[in-house]
Order: C-alpha cells, then sequence, then structure tokens
C-alpha cells in the first residue's frame, strides 16, 4: 500500500498586532540577517507558522525594541542563556546575531567562560566550540 504524501499548507503571517510584529520583523532581520528571516517566514506551513508570528512579534517586536537594555547586552543575555540551555544551533545563530551587535570575540569567551562556573563545564564546551565554528566560518 503505498503511503499518502502529507501535503502542508503554506503558512501565511497573521499577527495579533501588527505595529509590534513590523517593528520585530526589522530588528530581527538587522540582528539575524534578512536571509535567515526570509527563509524562516518562506518555509514556514500553517503550523509554524503560528510560531514564527510569535516569535516576531513578541520576542523580536515586544522585547527586542525596548529601550531598556541595548542590543549587544541582550545578545550578551542570549549567549550565556542559550549556552546554559545547551542550544548549540539556536546558539550559533545568535553568536552571529552577537557579533552583528558589536561583541568581540573576547567579549564572547568572557560570557562562555562565566557560563563554565555558573552552569558547568559541559555546557560551557559546548558554547566554545560552537563559537569557535562561527569565528572559523566568519574568518576570526
Amino acid at each position: 500500500m503505498a503511503k499518502a504524501i502529507a501535503r502542508t499548507k503554506k503558512g501565511k503571517p497573521n499577527p495579533r498586532n501588527k505595529k509590534l510584529y513590523d517593528a520585530g520583523m526589522k530588528v530581527r532581520k538587522a540582528v539575524l540577517g534578512s536571509a535567515y528571516v526570509d527563509n524562516s517566514v518562506a518555509n514556514a506551513d500553517d503550523f509554524m507558522m503560528s510560531f514564527q508570528d510569535v516569535t516576531t512579534e513578541y520576542c523580536w517586536g515586544y522585547v527586542w525594541t525596548r529601550p531598556g537594555l541595548s542590543k549587544k547586552t541582550r545578545s550578551m543575555l542570549n549567549l550565556a542563556m542559550l549556552a546554559a540551555l545547551n542550544r548549540s544551533p539556536e546558539l550559533k545563530l545568535h553568536i552571529n546575531g552577537a557579533l552583528t551587535n558589536g561583541l568581540t570575540k573576547d567579549e564572547i569567551k568572557e560570557i562562555f567562560l562565566q557560563v563554565a562556573i555558573y552552569c558547568g563545564i559541559p555546557a560551557s564546551l559546548d558554547a566554545f566550540k560552537t563559537a569557535r565554528e562561527v569565528f572559523k566560518e566568519r574568518g576570526i
């Protein structure tokens, strides 16, 4: 019996707050790069598009556009949290974003040393390996 190929319907953005979504999209593209963001949205089906909407509207639109912290500081926090959670693919993305936001290789090293003390050597080791891969790709 042949298996039916599941067809997924292309998702269409449907934010709850268009103003926050638009502001979030602008920041998201500035930090992560337009190509990455455009690809994420273009490849989202109906199931994943809700996640894209929430991420763009609330993460990038509500939090990242707030005046209380600089983008550089927000990147530092993201690197520490993602390293602590052992989220290497997301960490790689945010290391690139952190470099875009002005962090240096030495600052990233210091963040991951702090992670080693407070979150453990294995989490820090994975973060260092991920960062080394990004630095190599970028010629840093």
